[in-house]
């Protein structure tokens, strides 16, 4: 069977009220990591997976960030929109909305890998989405968030559980998902039953009986503070991961 063509979605709808608590004056997307804002990066980076467009959705209260990215002169077809939602199940549903039919690649704004996971996580999530998976997320065992989404995972790569409180082996969500063509129902569903957040989405989705994929990579850093940021930099920010981010873009 050959592997979908997966519609590229970046979510950055929410607020960077800790990043903003703590200092950090620009909007979250527009974060410097390793010498780029975080919002290109990501843009570059869905671009060069193979991504036939991408929709970024960007809170309204940061019109600097979706002027400077419409006035960018994307390679692809590149669409941005202003958003006000007040959850990131709600900001998922809105740019579901949007994006052209067919699954969907889907990230959050602050979710921050090296470009080599990136590839990995996207070329195992268009060959689950192919086989039949309703949705697959990134998950690794790099535990950095005193929130952090716990799930455990069989030996065929299938999340069997999801829960906020560690499991052993320890392994976490990362803010990469993959969508089927008919999870963009049960998404809205989830929303109009009054579902907010992401987490209890996926939650529903593996306690209904949903196929979820999972795909580990060694490290995914969440942009939630500024010690993340400075974490992100140092990781990313070496001669050597510069090159290999620029040749991947």
């Amino acid at each position: 069977m050959l592997s979908p063509e997966l519609q590229g979605l970046i979510l950055a709808g929410g607020e960077g009220s800790r990043l903003l608590a703590e200092g950090v004056k620009v909007p979250k997307p527009m974060v410097q990591v390793a010498g780029r804002p975080q919002i290109v990066h990501l843009v570059e980076t869905l671009g060069a997976l193979g991504c036939p467009t991408i929709t970024c959705l960007v809170r309204d209260e940061f019109p600097e960030v979706v002027a400077k990215l419409v006035r960018r002169p994307w390679r692809g077809s590149v669409r941005v929109l202003a958003c006000r939602t007040p959850s990131s199940l709600h900001t998922l549903v809105e740019g579901l909305a949007h994006v052209p039919p067919g699954p969907v690649f889907a990230t959050m704004v602050d979710t921050v890998m090296r470009s080599d996971d990136w590839r990995n996580v996207f070329e195992h999530a268009r060959s689950a989405i192919a086989g039949g998976a309703d949705a697959v997320l990134a998950v690794t065992p790099f535990v950095d968030d005193e929130a952090a989404l716990y799930v455990s995972v069989d030996t065929g790569g299938r999340i069997q559980r999801v829960s906020d409180s560690p499991m052993e082996p320890q392994c976490v969500t990362g803010g990469v998902y993959a969508f089927a063509p008919g999870t963009r129902a049960l998404a809205r569903e989830a929303a109009d039953a009054g579902v907010s957040r992401m987490r209890h989405f996926i939650s529903r989705l593996v306690e209904g009986g949903s196929v979820v994929g999972a795909v580990s990579v060694p490290r995914i850093i969440d942009l939630d503070r500024l010690r993340d940021l400075e974490a992100a930099n140092t990781w990313l920010g070496s001669k050597r991961e510069r090159r290999r981010n620029r040749s991947a873009s």
